[in-house]
């Protein structure tokens, strides 16, 4: 089944789990999601559990915390990680802090679906990868699944956490298929997968950019150079286990992710390696992410922005040197 039909999937089995998983956000109904990723759910689970809302973010994200402190498990569509900025402050200020600031006498069980990234010319407003601004928020689980048995498992695992998740699906994977086995358990929070093995260089990445790099390691493999790529999963709590393990064989770390480098969750991630590793490193962390720049429209300067497996390539064999 394609990525979007495996959430679909996890949803529906999360519902007729728990009666008090529902969802609220823009066009669930008769459209379905964006990307048909609610399709037929309020059809079958009534107008109560699968409610349409006005086109007002915030709105829709405070009704979510609330109903979240009263004990239900609100799944939020803010249907692109851009909108997610309009309903920041019930996320950053209420959702993420109310656990803290009551001592623990309540929680905010509830689920943001933000996608992330580009999708051929949605341009500056739709095409925003904001993870890290997500990972820099203390309360907040932040979630980037790439695949589809990935997003069915983490999303059931998302709707069980007892604390705000943060779930960044990639637009551009809705349609990828692959097999997806609908009785799988949620998968842990926290746990990355080493998606392919390799002993010259550790290649840490997540959500779309999983693909791009395995096509590297495969490039870098008819070149001699064994790549170990890493797909993070969760980007907070996010594995540092796996990757330190990994960097301290190869002893070269690179980060790689579709997000704006400069501030990127890469830097975190070659800041704590490098100060867990920095005697074991033979040169220095490289990270790739796109330009500093508004998205643009028009593909050529699209396609400018985006980091691909040759510059995944040509920067791991260049810290081969």
């Amino acid at each position: 089944m394609t990525y979007a039909q495996a959430a679909l999937t996890a949803l529906a089995q999360e519902m007729e789990r728990d009666g008090s998983v529902w969802v609220l956000g823009e066009d669930l109904g008769p459209e379905g999601g964006v990307a048909g990723q609610y399709l037929g759910l309020q059809q079958r689970f009534g107008k109560t559990r699968i409610v349409d809302t006005p086109i007002c973010e915030n709105t829709i994200m405070g009704a979510g915390v609330g109903a979240a402190l009263c004990g239900t498990r609100p799944v939020i569509e803010l249907r692109y990680a851009d909108f997610g900025i309009c309903a920041a402050d019930e996320i950053v200020n209420q959702a993420a802090k109310v656990r803290y600031m009551l001592g623990g006498q309540v929680r905010a069980p509830l689920v943001i679906r933000q996608p992330i990234g580009f999708r051929d010319g949605m341009a500056a407003q739709h095409s925003q990868s904001t993870e890290a601004w997500w990972v820099h928020v203390p309360g907040l689980v932040v979630v980037a699944p790439s695949n589809p048995a990935d997003n069915h498992a983490l999303l059931k695992a998302a709707i069980r956490c007892d604390d705000p998740v943060v779930y960044m699906e990639h637009k551009e994977l809705w349609t990828v298929a692959g097999e997806v086995d609908e009785a799988a358990q949620p998968a842990a929070l926290g746990q990355a997968n080493v998606a392919k093995r390799g002993s010259d260089v550790t290649i840490v990445t997540w959500s779309s950019m999983v693909g791009v790099c395995l096509e590297a390691a495969q490039a870098l493999e008819a070149r001699g150079c064994s790549a170990e790529v890493i797909d993070l999963r969760t980007l907070w709590p996010w594995d540092r286990e796996t990757v330190f393990e990994s960097v301290a064989r190869s002893r070269r770390l690179l980060v790689v992710h579709q997000a704006v480098k400069v501030g990127g969750f890469g830097g975190e991630i070659v800041a704590e390696a490098s100060e867990q590793l920095f005697d074991r490193l033979v040169t220095a962390p490289r990270r790739l992410g796109a330009p500093r720049v508004p998205v643009p429209y028009a593909e050529p300067l699209e396609t400018m922005c985006r980091v691909g497996a040759a510059d995944v390539v040509r920067t791991a064999e260049a810290m081969m040197l």
